[in-house]
């Protein structure tokens, strides 16, 4: 069965450019993201660890930590972090996993069991590999988000998800399509809406179902 959302994000020990991870331990109180990749030395892959690095602040202020995973070795991703700087002007900071062995690939539900690297290997055999999951202090999985080799990912968007997560998170709220951080949120429908309206103030009911209120500070 598939890594799903709601799920305990599975724990697992590995080698990263940052000496071993622990990985729920390395999580600790804070927010995570796990962006993987099938490759180093790919020409898209590079750009968004590009990207990654240039947000590190962004992902800072939010307490969200961020890892990365490619299905090659520590040593490998070395070198290929200077090309990263190199493309982005800033060095990638984080984390990059050492997942040869493809144990977080096959975890998290990107490659299946009995897949393995054959010799001379091109990114085409890890393919799948290139899913992006936030995951709460609780190690729980609250989102993920899939792209093929040939699109880029937008960071822009996975920020706006992941304040959209910490937003929501542990409270009777929904975010409408394209929500970004200041826009009114939805009240949840388990929330009677004398209930919601003393405790958020005033609403703005477009349909009885459909309740915005003023996002709490």
């Amino acid at each position: 069965m598939g890594l799903r959302i709601n799920d305990i994000a599975p724990d697992f020990t590995a080698e990263s450019t940052a000496g071993t991870i622990k990985f729920h331990d390395w999580i600790g109180d804070s927010y995570a993201i796990i962006f993987s990749h099938p490759k180093d030395f790919t020409p898209v892959c590079t750009t968004e660890f590009g990207a990654v690095a240039q947000l590190a602040g962004e992902f800072e202020a939010r307490k969200t930590k961020v890892i990365g995973v490619s299905v090659d070795s520590v040593e490998e991703h070395h070198k290929w972090m200077a090309d990263i700087e190199k493309f982005a002007g800033v060095p990638a900071n984080f984390p990059i996993i050492d997942d040869t062995s493809l144990t977080v690939a096959k975890a998290y539900d990107m490659l299946p069991a009995d897949a393995y690297l054959p010799d001379g290997r091109t990114p085409a055999h890890s393919a799948t590999v290139r899913t992006v999951f936030i995951i709460g202090p609780d190690k729980k999985v609250r989102l993920t988000m899939t792209y093929p080799m040939s699109v880029g990912r937008n960071f822009a968007e996975v920020l706006r998800a992941l304040d959209a997560v910490r937003a929501t998170d542990g409270v009777p709220f929904a975010t409408p399509a394209n929500w970004v951080p200041g826009q009114d949120v939805i009240v949840a429908l388990s929330v009677p809406t004398d209930e919601a309206t003393a405790k958020y103030g005033e609403l703005d009911i477009k349909l009885p179902y459909l309740r915005f209120a003023k996002a709490p500070a």
